[in-house]
């Protein structure tokens, strides 16, 4: 028992995976893998800046927009150091408390991701169903008041967590599937018993992306027999296209969600590449696609990040 709780200490040092049977190509594998990330920084950033530059995007709508560019920044920031790591150093070794560290912010994001997109469907309800309404609904001292619960779900969800996984003894191999630090990954390399990390982990997974995906797919219930009732044809077109973009975001991020979580607790005989291509996926796919879907759908957005390019260019 006490070589068990050994490894209980700061000191264990726990082994992340690349993609396995391709380590020989890790250099080549990485150059994707860099494209995606820069892909990712640049896009988010830009959507960032031309929000906070352009006076005409101070709307309650793109607020929500930019809190979610930043939580995909922020999932591409937390993975970025220990993936590219492996691809070109085959820096593998991550101490306990850095693992732990990482795995905390990673599920910070997506719990955030998963609430702002949340607090999306929310505003384009109100905005299709009551737009007489919607700025007095959507106050900015209200979103300040959405961003603030946001944060704090996501850090005690998460707090409770990582208290969780502190409190167990690793004495298995320590090696991790993935190029990143994920709950269930860590949880099983532990010898002692893991129910109650189990029960947790699944009900802050029920409780928050779980709860989240019900009452968007409700609220687009609610926001279809709104636009149905509609009696022109082009009012309704205009209406379901200002979601368009919205349900791509929360398509590229609820899909590679659910699918992780399905290949860990169901998809043990799964050869080990399946669970690289789906935690990576998991991580890049939200935060490379959704700059590029609203850009692409939204003329706002998009007219934005053109002025701001035509300004940049013309001063040099």
């Amino acid at each position: 028992m006490s070589n068990s709780q050994n490894f209980t200490s700061s000191s264990i040092i726990f082994l992340l995976t690349g993609v396995p049977g391709l380590e020989a190509f890790h250099i080549w594998i990485s150059i994707p893998f860099c494209f995606l990330y820069a892909t990712a920084l640049s896009g988010n950033s830009r959507i960032l800046f031309v929000i906070i530059t352009q006076p005409s995007l101070h709307e309650p709508m793109y607020y929500f927009l930019s809190m979610l560019s930043t939580t995909d920044l922020g999932l591409s920031i937390s993975t970025v150091v220990t993936m590219l790591g492996i691809f070109w150093f085959n820096t593998r070794e991550i101490s306990f408390n850095a693992c732990l560290s990482q795995m905390f912010f990673i599920q910070l994001f997506t719990v955030m991701e998963s609430s702002v997109l949340l607090a999306m469907a929310f505003d384009r309800f109100v905005a299709i169903s009551n737009p007489l309404r919607y700025a007095s609904v959507l106050t900015n001292l209200k979103i300040v008041v959405i961003g603030v619960a946001i944060i704090t779900r996501g850090t005690l969800t998460l707090t409770i967590m990582v208290v969780l996984l502190k409190r167990l003894s690793y004495c298995r191999s320590h090696v991790l599937l993935h190029s990143y630090c994920f709950y269930p990954d860590v949880m099983k390399l532990s010898c002692t018993d893991t129910r109650i990390n189990s029960a947790v982990g699944l009900t802050a997974l029920i409780t928050t992306a779980g709860v989240d995906s019900i009452f968007i797919m409700l609220s687009y219930v609610l926001i279809i027999r709104t636009v149905l009732s509609i009696a022109s044809p082009e009012e309704r077109r205009k209406a379901f296209s200002t979601c368009v973009s919205h349900i791509g975001a929360v398509a590229v991020f609820y899909i590679p969600l659910i699918s992780l979580s399905f290949v860990h607790r169901f998809g043990k005989g799964a050869p080990p590449y399946v669970y690289t291509l789906i935690a990576n996926a998991y991580l890049l796919i939200p935060p490379v696609m959704n700059p590029i879907i609203y850009s692409v759908k939204t003329k706002q957005i998009r007219k934005a990040v053109l002025k701001v390019f035509h300004s940049s260019v013309t001063k040099t």
